[in-house]
């Protein structure tokens, strides 16, 4: 999809995804709870000091399977849904604030963050939106601050089912964080020990650089 888009079809690309979780939210929850993202956890917080607490949002926290395990490592996490099924079950489950906000509504505070983990939730912002939104992580992040995204990979944009998705392969999505003012430090596929062609995820650790 190249053409631009609309405010009203942006509005309806939100209302039409967010009204998918919504209505699916429990089976969600099920269906992802056991998801083992070890790996991702891990390489997010590798660029920091292993004693360090942090001040983490999770962007797209979903139910709280990831807030629940910063929490559990000592960090001050903060989660952040479209879903206000998911922001219910996530603070419920894990005690941690969470912000009820669109993606392409935030309203961050400045540097209020070390981290930002984005496990499966940037591919659902459109690709016109998409520069306009990492900046604005950039700028909620701390001199330094580390921004993880783990997204399907490929190309294109459109509806798959109710949900919206842009694909992007490691190049495209390079270029996006580096003009919005990351430095990528590492990226690798999942799930691991797959063939490339098996492996549809794409993990990038990026830093804060400007």
């Amino acid at each position: 999809m190249s053409e631009t888009l609309s405010d009203k079809k942006l509005a309806e690309i939100v209302n039409l995804t967010l009204s998918h979780y919504e209505d699916n939210a429990l089976a969600f929850r099920e269906g992802t709870k056991d998801h083992d993202v070890s790996q991702n956890y891990d390489n997010f917080l590798a660029p920091f000091e292993a004693t360090r607490k942090l001040d983490i949002l999770d962007f797209g926290c979903g139910p709280g399977r990831d807030l629940a395990h910063f929490k559990s490592l000592g960090h001050r996490a903060v989660g952040l849904d479209g879903s206000f099924a998911f922001c219910s079950m996530a603070q419920e489950k894990t005690g941690c604030p969470v912000l009820h906000q669109s993606f392409l509504a935030l309203d961050l505070q400045e540097t209020r963050f070390d981290g930002i983990f984005a496990n499966a939730s940037l591919f659902h912002i459109p690709r016109q939106e998409f520069s306009r939104v990492l900046r604005q992580l950039h700028s909620a992040l701390r001199p330094g601050g580390i921004l993880f995204s783990s997204n399907p990979r490929g190309s294109g944009e459109d509806f798959s089912g109710e949900r919206y998705g842009h694909f992007m392969e490691f190049g495209v999505s390079s270029t996006y964080l580096e003009d919005a003012g990351f430095k990528v430090i590492d990226h690798y596929y999942r799930p691991p020990g797959m063939p490339c062609a098996a492996q549809p995820w794409l993990a990038i650790v990026s830093q804060k650089s400007g």
